[in-house]
Formats: C-alpha cells, structure tokens, sequence
C-alpha cells in the first residue's frame, strides 16, 4: 500500500526493510607484522556486529562478512568505507581495497547449493592463508 502525498512523489507505508546482503572485500599494502595485522582484524571483527572471517598474509587481506542494508548500493557503500572507518580504532595498516563483491543472500546461498567457489577452510574467526 503507498500513500501519496504529492501527485508525483509516492512514499511506501512502512519503510523497506534492511536485506542481508554477502561481502567480500579485499585489501592489499604494504608488508604488516603478522601478529599486528592479526590483533587489528580481531579488533575489526569485535567492532563489527556481522564479522564472518578474515584470511591475512603480510601484504593482503580478505574479510567476509554480512551486512543488512536497504539494496546493493548502500551495502556497497558501506563496505567501501569499513576500512577507512576502523582504521584507527582497529589499528588497521593503511591499505587500499583491492577487490570487493556483494551479494544477497539468495544469491549466496544459491552458489553454496551449486558448489560455486571454494569454501572457506575455516568459518569465522581471524586466520592466516
């Protein structure tokens, strides 16, 4: 049901609400002590309610992770700034986002079913690759 307040502008009766949408995002720089770059995804993953998995090296790293969101665009948005956002209180090192992939969560599980990809060898948690 909408109600329409202006004849051209439509509002919904109760706002949409947030889809679970699936995130990749990739990130890569220069070399970073192990046990640093590992402390600082702990900290990422405690600050971030829906933390999944991280996989690190010294110079790259993978966070997997779900987000609720109103459509693709917002969740994208706010995967481009998680980075930057916890950097300081993380003590995160200043990598740029190398890769990122957003799904919903049909579409995830959908590829699961369909064996699509590899499956993380470790679910949850901080690991290294």
């Amino acid at each position: 049901m909408v109600r329409q307040l202006h004849p051209h502008h439509e509002v919904p009766d109760q706002p949409e609400a947030g889809r679970l949408w699936h995130v990749v995002l990739s990130l890569a720089g220069a070399v970073t002590p192990l046990t640093e770059l590992k402390a600082g995804l702990e900290r990422l993953a405690h600050d971030h309610s829906f933390f999944l998995t991280a996989r690190y090296a010294a110079d790259h790293a993978e966070i997997r992770y779900w987000e609720e969101a109103r459509d693709l665009h917002d969740a994208a948005a706010i995967a481009l700034r998680l980075w930057g956002e916890h950097r300081t209180s993380a003590r995160l090192p200043a990598w740029e986002i190398v890769g990122l992939e957003v799904v919903d969560r049909a579409t995830y599980h959908q590829r699961i079913a369909e064996g699509f990809g590899e499956p993380m060898p470790q679910l949850g948690g901080v690991h290294p690759y």
